[in-house]
């Protein structure tokens, strides 16, 4: 049996075997963190069934093997459609999961209709990642403390505590709590630091871009930006202003960071949910 990510299903009586979204967390994250948005979703439209995956290396899906880049994850997606036995209609990822899901659309499975990209940018290099560093809510900024807190934690509050003193955004130091998991001694990441290293190497190295400019046919693509990221600069926004069409697509939501199902989860799902009732008769 292949290697597989770990997989909260949220479904109801009324879900329906082939309406599947598939949610896709950051770096850093894990299934748990979006439970909630597919707890929303699945109560929005009660005959879909929402499946939130791990990424490798991340929450209950540690141990697997490498390598570990997009690449990977890519097959991990597709190993869990092939188990299912139905590809998700719908695949919405986050950060880093949105990144697999534009890495996703160059070789679509067939069923998969729609991809929701929240606050990714088709490239973004370590350089320009580095350059908001100094926002309140960027990953490098997080990433960066990350590294520097000492494990195990006695606390939660102890985390939140060493997070306010780094300047990390309240918000984003509450949500990175979920990502602890007690075990003997204290509280230890639910992720593996050093597969993260190769993971995020693979990140900054790959260029979605070809995958927008040329979307495949019958898969509709929609970004949806923070608008307090930093990392959406004038040049990126012009580009996608040219590229965009019936099948790609790009949203705000004002007032959000990067971490905007944290920050506007109700925005978010106002977006969301119109595009499984359209899934629904199409």
């Amino acid at each position: 049996m292949p290697w597989l990510p770990k997989v909260i299903w949220v479904e109801g009586p009324a879900s329906q075997p082939e309406r599947v979204a598939l949610l896709l967390h950051g770096i850093l994250g894990s299934a748990r963190n979006l439970r909630s948005v597919a707890v929303q979703l699945q109560r929005a439209r009660p005959t879909w069934r929402i499946a939130v995956a791990d990424l490798r290396n991340h929450g209950d899906s540690l141990g697997a093997p490498p390598p570990h880049d997009l690449d990977a994850c890519v097959r991990d997606v597709l190993g869990l459609f092939a188990e299912w036995q139905v590809p998700a209609r719908v695949v919405i990822g986050h950060s880093y999961g949105g990144k697999v899901a534009m890495q996703l659309a160059k070789t679509p499975p067939l069923g998969l209709r729609q991809l929701w990209v929240l606050d990714t940018l088709p490239h973004l290099t370590l350089d320009e990642e580095l350059a908001g560093a100094g926002d309140a809510d960027a990953l490098a900024l997080v990433l960066d403390e990350v590294r520097n807190i000492p494990q195990p934690l006695h606390s939660r509050t102890q985390l939140l505590e060493l997070f306010a003193q780094a300047g990390v955004d309240t918000g984003v130091a509450q949500w990175m709590t979920t990502n602890l998991s007690e075990r003997e001694g204290g509280l230890y990441w639910r992720f593996d630091l050093a597969a993260v290293d190769p993971m995020l190497a693979s990140y900054f190295a790959t260029d979605s871009w070809p995958v927008l400019e040329r979307p495949p046919p019958g898969l509709r693509i929609d970004l949806v930006r923070g608008g307090r990221s930093s990392r959406w600069t004038p040049g990126v926004l012009q580009r996608l202003a040219q590229i965009q069409s019936r099948d790609v697509r790009v949203h705000t939501i004002a007032d959000a960071g990067h971490w905007l199902h944290v920050d506007q989860p109700q925005a978010l799902q106002q977006l969301l949910v119109p595009s499984l009732a359209r899934l629904e008769t199409a």
